[in-house]
């Protein structure tokens, strides 16, 4: 028997120019499609003459033990989710039951021909509802970022709960996946109550619902409003960080260019600092004030309580100072 197939295949967006070639190849190389009614509805026009076989949303699960039924057949599977399977998509479950079933990857010869009844596993990549909804209002994450899924039928709501709380602490720009259904529909506002401990009522929030889909909407509005707005398990909603800002409809987050470079000035490094190198206010120059600081008669919780630090790091820090880095270390790319 021939190896089988699975390729855990992400679609994007849903709009066939926004899928990539490999994923439109692997598509036309399957055998089998399976997926859940709606990312079927999507790619309709690349599966004719396949076996199609429709899922229905939870049933996550089926869907991969039918690809691996189907695959231990021989045949090539396309599974497939919008976005990218391994956010918040298939990838994760079809493990899951091939690690269960006592899967292993397949040998391969010298040819890169896998062993006769194997079952080779390929993720085909896509971009996420974040990537695609980004886009959409602007350029909110070009400074770090997470996602949080506000669904809590298989992860218990205090975790959630510690999750949104840490990253609103922490000043992350924040995707939410899933924030709203017709039966969930408090977790939103939980969030946002969440939110609303550590960051200002103005911070901008976009959401964006079936991006680059027929029926695509994006509403723009703050956190204190966040709640009130039209969303639904088709939204993804951005919170922006302390530095977003909404500019003639569009979303951005500052990289950070500022605290080095004048740009009015025609881009001059500003005085202290050096292009490549860390900033004056950068890991060592922060070292230099804080032990000035302490020295000066700081405390360790005032100082922890200065810049948002757990005591205790703080604390390790004073007692066991490392060696700075060589300041005439070779020029790195600004990142």
């Amino acid at each position: 028997m021939t190896a089988g197939k699975i390729m855990l295949v992400g679609i994007g967006p849903g709009s066939t120019e926004h899928m990539t070639a490999r994923a439109r190849a692997a598509i036309a190389e399957a055998d089998t499609i399976i997926g859940y009614v709606t990312y079927i509805k999507l790619v309709a026009d690349l599966i004719e003459g396949k076996e199609i076989i429709r899922k229905s949303m939870t049933e996550e699960l089926d869907r991969a033990i039918e690809a691996l039924a189907r695959a231990r057949e021989g045949k090539k599977v396309a599974l497939i989710s919008s976005g990218d399977a391994g956010v918040y998509g298939m990838a994760g479950p079809t493990f899951e039951v091939l690690f269960q079933a006592g899967w292993t990857p397949p040998a391969v010869d010298e040819n890169g021909v896998p062993e006769a009844g194997g079952i080779v596993v390929e993720v085909v990549p896509g971009a996420s509802a974040l990537n695609s909804c980004a886009a959409l209002v602007g350029a909110p994450l070009t400074h770090d970022f997470c996602a949080i899924s506000l669904s809590d039928l298989l992860t218990p709501w205090p975790t959630i709960a510690r999750r949104l709380d840490a990253v609103a602490y922490s000043d992350f720009v924040v995707a939410l996946y899933n924030p709203k259904s017709g039966r969930r529909t408090r977790q939103i506002v939980e969030a946002q109550r969440l939110f609303l401990r550590h960051r200002s009522p103005d911070t901008p929030v976009a959401i964006v619902k079936s991006a680059y889909r027929r029926r695509e909407r994006i509403e723009f509005t703050t956190l204190a409003h966040m709640s009130d707005a039209d969303i639904g398990m088709l939204s993804t909603v951005l919170i922006g960080n302390s530095n977003t800002v909404v500019h003639n409809g569009l979303m951005v987050t500052p990289r950070g260019y500022a605290n080095k470079y004048d740009v009015q000035a025609g881009g001059t490094t500003r005085e202290g600092e050096r292009p490549g190198r860390s900033l004056s206010t950068g890991l060592n120059g922060w070292l230099e004030n804080l032990f000035a600081d302490h020295a000066a008669g700081d405390t360790i919780e005032a100082l922890a309580q200065r810049h948002r630090l757990p005591v205790e790091y703080i604390r390790d820090t004073l007692e066991n100072p490392l060696e700075a880095a060589a300041q005439d270390a070779p020029e790195e790319a600004e990142a």
